[in-house]
């Protein structure tokens, strides 16, 4: 799968030579990639290895310091309008207002997308997500599994194309985990939506991702399938690749 900035695959996400600084810091050290439109991929590092503030540039919530970014076809810089309402973001680390029921909270969200029959579209994703029951229910008094499943359900209101999740199942028991997963599966395969995927969970990226950027200290260090990377590092699971790479264990070929 091509990841690599000079692809001419049609590319959801565009990414050339982005830098980030943050004072003396640098964040991002001149990455560049691409996400195929229609394809899952995960973006790996450990902590302080800038998938954050890569996610928080592409959502614009962050103005890098130099290089360009490119999203659904357009430049963020100047275009992030066109963009923005085609896209959506989901964290279990972003809280929803907890006085406001899981209804209120969908409402406002949706009003934010400017989304019509929002009624029901929010009935349509509460029985798709197994919330009709916690509607009327405040957000502050979910569970965790209740409130992923929430947060989700915010996220896809609005149908995205391109779907932008940090850490979808952290916290989460085995069974609900994989409800997500399957729901995220089932998403993509109906729609043809493009996810960038934040994880630490190795085995949900074999699951779910067709390829994989290996970030450490601001700088993308490899990346390729599952698949290839197993075979480069002569691994059977991605855990032993990500920790390889985090210890400096090996040194695969560096790709850039």
């Amino acid at each position: 799968m091509p990841l690599d900035a000079s692809s001419r695959t049609p590319a959801a996400i565009h990414v050339e030579t982005l830098t980030k600084r943050f004072d003396a810091h640098t964040a991002l050290d001149g990455i560049s990639f691409e996400v195929p439109a229609g394809g899952t991929v995960a973006l790996l590092g450990g902590n302080g290895a800038g998938k954050t503030t890569t996610i928080s540039i592409l959502l614009g919530l962050l103005l890098p310091t130099d290089g360009v970014v490119r999203v659904l076809g357009h430049d963020m810089a100047t275009e992030r309008y066109r963009v923005l309402p085609r896209m959506n973001f989901s964290s279990p680390y972003v809280d929803l207002p907890h006085r406001l029921t899981v209804r209120e909270n969908l409402t406002v969200y949706g009003h934010l997308y400017g989304l019509t029959h929002l009624k029901d579209r929010i009935e349509r994703m509460a029985e798709e997500l197994d919330l009709t029951r916690i509607l009327t229910r405040p957000s502050g008094n979910l569970s965790a599994g209740q409130k992923t499943r929430v947060t989700l359900a915010k996220a896809l209101l609005n149908d995205p194309e391109l779907l932008l999740l940090d850490e979808p199942t952290a916290s989460l028991d085995p069974d609900t985990a994989d409800w997500v997963r399957s729901f995220l599966e089932r998403y993509r395969a109906r729609t043809g939506a493009t996810i960038l995927l934040a994880s630490h969970n190795m085995g949900e990226v074999e699951r779910l991702c067709d390829g994989v950027l290996m970030m450490k200290g601001g700088r993308i260090v490899d990346r390729g399938t599952p698949a290839d990377l197993l075979s480069r590092y002569g691994r059977t699971d991605l855990e032993e690749v990500f920790l390889d790479i985090a210890r400096d264990r090996r040194q695969a070929e560096r790709v850039e």
